[in-house]
């Protein structure tokens, strides 16, 4: 029997009466409000629910949104999305960070009801006084309305007096109850009775970083390494990779990614290619953290001090970057952990430390910390680490594998930090089971890797964006990259050149938040035999490149133009709003993505049309069949004429564009993928 007591357990919300207009099923809500769903500031967030009542009265809902302070926020009508099943929504945004709130009001609406009865027993010539003055009361009523504009003070009041008047005809005062201008206003600021609000839902509405970014993976020691005179090797410093930012700012990219740079064992050091014996000057894996040097706390001697830290911190932001760091909790033997706190790992039975495994992968160079030894005092220990890197100017970390450590660890620590530093942001690198990965979202994780590297098809890439667009936007930010210094997909090795342009254009205009490993430029596919990973890795060794020849294949020009596209384009920086055009071609995907210009900075609708080959060994050519409505348009517009102007942000090349239009696309004549801006004619 369980010696947990009651009152310790998590117990089931308490049965509340329902509203009198019932409201169900309320979108987007995690666990009942048990974590926040998840926006970032003026992001545009649907918020939908079941609403219904008795009899045939009719109802309507609203939406609104709760500020940090209280106060209510934005606020709109709901509109039914599912004609018989009840199911209404409205599109919010929040206009400031903070802790929010939303709710749904359900209410019955008078006007509603009046204006559908009335509408066949007038013209029937049943209760025609009756339902006139009723009608004439309803509005009398909708006419004091707090906040009610005087336009449309003066729209209901006209209505009222043509109503009453006897000496009009009834025709006519039927229709003054039903006009166009009474609808309008009745529609911006509705007569609610009976309001039945549901409880207040949190939102955690973070700094667009959050949900958007181009990210540049860097190993600091490789840049300025290189060999000695004497033929040995020396290590970069971070203020060799601060002077080599440049280069990384001017493609756009707007967040750099340091891994490890903190001391490395010589303990069971791993060599070349993860060879289990390292040479003298291998530097080990900037994984297998710790040495006498010092631990996660500390920087490695070879790059430098926290002073040169600073300075890269201060050249990336002089460039537009912020500094992303790997959060890796694992510690080498010769962490200084180890010896201080041996109680912090698992002792096996005949004494030893065991070294991480996850078969048939094995880190013999790491110990993995065991939590559920002294978990508090483990704690406090990685808080400090944090803290460490955020008086630093750390604003996000990258989490090496958190699927492995306790989420109830990362709950308390992400709460804590958002507390005191709520820019700082956490990015889950968990390429593990689908539930992991939504829960680590739920419970506080900004962003989080994705199986993008391994969805290539058409049918794969619909599929899987669809469900991070629309079913787990709330939970999971997704951040797409091609490859990653411990990933190298088959579909990249045997595609080459061609694999990397067109997974960089689908990585870049798919997701809010993209990135590339350092070498992307060069289309660096050859495979370590038998594993999905780049051989001679930079994990186990320096690897300086160059990256004047990346200019030769068009890879960086490509990404500065993609980004350059994004930063021009909010419609490329938000998740929710994606739709997906029929192609003639299996091969050939094309996608659209809007803001509408309510929510557009610009005041007018922002659209970008992708369209992809994505296919890297050949040509493809076919029909793109364009969702006018997708695009903003009116579907009733004759689209067997050209309808829109689309401009190509990768060549500056500009069509005109039918509902119907060919494209060919070459990898080798350097055109995998046009990056349209559209506007209609």
């Amino acid at each position: 029997m369980s010696t947990v007591a009651v009152a310790s357990r998590p117990q089931p919300a308490q049965h509340s009466l329902i509203g009198r207009i019932p409201v169900t099923e309320v979108f987007p809500v995690v666990e009942d409000g048990r974590w926040p769903a998840k926006a970032v500031v003026g992001e545009v967030i649907p918020i939908r629910a079941t609403v219904f009542r008795e009899g045939h009265d009719r109802y309507g809902a609203t939406a609104v949104l709760v500020r940090p302070d209280g106060s209510d926020g934005p606020s709109a009508r709901m509109h039914d999305i599912a004609p018989g099943l009840d199911r209404y929504e409205a599109s919010l945004a929040p206009d400031a960070p903070g802790d929010w709130r939303f709710r749904v009001e359900g209410w019955s609406d008078p006007y509603a009801t009046w204006s559908h009865d009335a509408g066949i027993k007038v013209p029937a010539g049943i209760d025609v006084e009756l339902m006139l003055e009723e009608g004439a009361r309803v509005l009398d009523r909708a006419v004091a309305v707090e906040g009610r504009d005087e336009e449309g003070i003066k729209a209901l009041n006209d209505a009222v007096w043509i109503m009453r008047d006897p000496s009009n005809p009834v025709g006519d005062r039927l229709a003054a109850g039903l006009a166009d201008s009474v609808k309008a206003t009745l529609d911006r600021l509705p007569l609610r009775d009976h309001v039945s609000p549901t409880a207040e839902y949190p939102l955690q509405v973070d700094r667009e970083r959050a949900l958007a970014g181009a990210w540049y993976e860097i190993f600091p020691r490789s840049l300025g390494s290189g060999v000695s005179e004497e033929g040995t090797w020396y290590s970069g410093t971070l203020r060799t990779a601060a002077e080599r930012l440049d280069r990384i700012a001017a493609m756009g990219f707007d967040v750099l990614y340091l891994t490890p740079i903190s001391p490395i064992g010589t303990t069971n050091r791993k060599g070349r290619n993860n060879t289990l014996t390292a040479r003298p000057g291998d530097p080990g894996s900037p994984y297998g953290i710790g040495s006498p040097d010092g631990g996660h706390d500390a920087i490695h001697p070879d790059l430098g001090t926290f002073e040169d830290f600073d300075a890269l911190v201060a050249r990336s932001r002089e460039l537009g970057m912020e500094v992303a760091l790997d959060l890796a909790l694992q510690c080498s033997p010769d962490h200084p952990w180890v010896t201080e706190h041996p109680e912090w790992f698992t002792v096996l039975a005949d004494g030893s430390i065991a070294y991480a495994e996850n078969p048939p992968k094995k880190y013999q160079d790491i110990y993995p910390l065991n939590f559920d030894n002294d978990p508090e005092g483990i704690y406090q220990a990685i808080l400090e680490v944090v803290h460490t890197w955020i008086a630093h100017g750390v604003t996000i970390f990258r989490v090496d594998n958190p699927h492995t450590k306790p989420l109830a660890f990362w709950q308390r620590l992400i709460a804590e930090i958002h507390a005191e530093s709520p820019d700082v942001l956490f990015l889950a690198e968990a390429f593990t089971r689908p539930a992991m990965m939504r829960t680590l979202g739920m419970i506080g994780f900004h962003q989080s890797y994705t199986y993008f590297a391994w969805r290539n098809t058409k049918k794969e890439l619909i599929d899987y964006t669809m469900e991070l667009s629309k079913e787990t936007a709330h939970l999971l930010r997704p951040a797409f990259w091609p490859t990653t210094h411990d990933i190298l997909t088959p579909f990249m090795t045997n595609g080459k050149v061609p694999a990397f342009k067109l997974r960089a254009v689908l990585a870049a205009t798919l997701s809010p938040t993209w990135g590339i490993y350092s070498g992307y430029e060069l289309a660096e596919s050859t495979p370590r035999p038998g594993y999905e990973e780049q051989i001679d890795n930079e994990k186990y060794e320096y690897k300086p490149r160059d990256f004047a020849t990346a200019r030769r294949n068009g890879i960086e020009d490509l990404l500065t133009r993609l980004n350059s596209a994004r930063a021009a384009h909010p419609a490329l920086r938000q998740l929710r709003d994606i739709y997906f055009h029929p192609t003639s071609d299996d091969q050939i995907i094309a996608y659209s993505k809007r803001v509408d210009a309510f929510h557009s900075p610009t005041g007018r609708d922002d659209v970008v049309l992708t369209v992809v080959n994505l296919d890297p060994h050949g040509a493809r050519a076919g029909e793109v069949y364009l969702n006018l409505e997708a695009l903003g348009l009116p579907g009733w517009i004759d689209a067997s004429h050209p309808v829109v102007r689309v401009t190509d942000e990768l060549t500056g090349d500009t069509y005109e564009w039918s509902g119907q239009n060919y494209v060919r696309l070459d990898p080798f004549a350097g055109q995998v993928a046009h990056v349209f801006s559209v506007e209609p004619l």
